[in-house]
C-alpha cells in the first residue's frame, strides 16, 4: 500500500497545487494530513478545503487549533478568509492517531502542541520522549510542524518528518513523505520511506502573497518562500 503523508500547506496554493501534480503521478493509496493546512500564507480557504477532499487520516496542528479556535485577536485575517464552518473543522481534528504498518506501531501528530518543537538537530533522549505514552510505547513516530523533511534511526525505533508543503525550511520545495507497507498489519514485512521533494513556482507564491496587503507577517513569508530561511 502507498501513503503519502504530507503537512503545513499554510495557505500556500501554488505548492499545495505542485504537490498535487505530484500525487497524481505516484497514485497513493490513501493521502493523510499531519496538521497545519492554514496560516502563514494566503490562500487559506482554498489549502483547507484542499486537506479536506484529499485526505482520509487527518491530525490538528498548532496553527489549525490557533486559527480555529480563536485563540490569537490578531488572526482575524485567516478568520475572515475561512469561516465559521471550516474554522470548527479544523478545532475538532484530532490531535493524533496511531497505525500499524508493517508490523510496526506508529504514532501520528502534528508536533506542537503535543509535543514541543522537535527537530533533526535534537538529541536522541528529547526525540525519544515521543515514543512513550500512556497508551504504551510504540515503535515509529511521524510527525511534521519543524518544516524540515529528515528520517532517524534511534533505539526507541524510526522517527520520520514529512517536512512542508507549503514553508519549507532549508531547501525551499514543497515536501512530503511517501511510506510504502502494509496498512493496519502486525505482521514484520517490509517498509519503504521515500521523501517527495517537489519543486514549485515560489515567486508565484510570493507575488500572491504581495499583492495582498492585509496578510499578517507578509514580508516575512514571502522572504521564507523565496529563501527557505525562517524570518519570525
Amino acid at each position: 500500500m502507498k501513503i503519502v503523508m504530507l503537512g503545513d500547506l499554510h495557505g500556500n496554493l501554488p505548492a499545495t497545487l505542485a504537490m498535487e501534480r505530484m500525487l497524481e503521478q505516484i497514485q497513493p493509496d490513501e493521502v493523510w494530513f499531519l496538521g497545519d493546512a492554514v496560516g502563514k500564507g494566503p490562500s487559506n480557504a482554498e489549502t483547507c478545503d484542499w486537506v479536506r477532499s484529499h485526505c482520509t487520516l487527518c491530525v490538528g496542528g498548532n496553527w489549525d487549533y490557533g486559527i480555529g479556535g480563536k485563540e490569537f485577536p490578531e488572526d482575524g485575517y485567516f478568520w475572515n478568509q475561512l469561516g465559521e464552518e471550516r474554522m470548527n473543522w479544523l478545532n475538532s481534528l484530532p490531535r493524533e492517531q496511531e497505525v500499524l504498518l508493517s508490523g510496526i506501531r506508529f504514532r501520528l501528530f502534528h508536533g506542537r502542541p503535543v509535543t514541543p518543537l522537535l527537530q533533526v538537530q535534537d538529541d536522541k533522549e528529547k526525540l525519544g520522549q515521543a515514543f512513550h505514552t500512556e497508551k504504551g510505547n510504540f515503535g515509529g513516530v511521524i510527525f511534521a510542524d519543524s518544516h524540515r523533511p529528515f528520517f532517524r534511526s534511534l533505539h526507541d525505533g524510526y522517527i520520520v518528518n514529512t517536512g512542508s508543503v507549503g514553508n519549507s525550511m532549508g531547501v525551499n520545495r514543497a515536501h512530503a513523505l511517501l511510506v510504502e507497507g502494509e496498512k493496519d498489519s502486525a505482521r514484520p514485512a517490509p517498509l519503504l520511506f521515500t521523501i517527495l521533494a517537489v519543486p514549485y513556482d515560489n515567486q508565484a507564491a510570493a507575488d500572491i502573497a504581495l499583492m495582498d496587503d492585509a496578510l499578517p507577517h507578509r514580508d516575512a513569508y514571502v522572504n521564507e518562500v523565496l529563501t527557505g530561511r525562517y524570518s519570525r
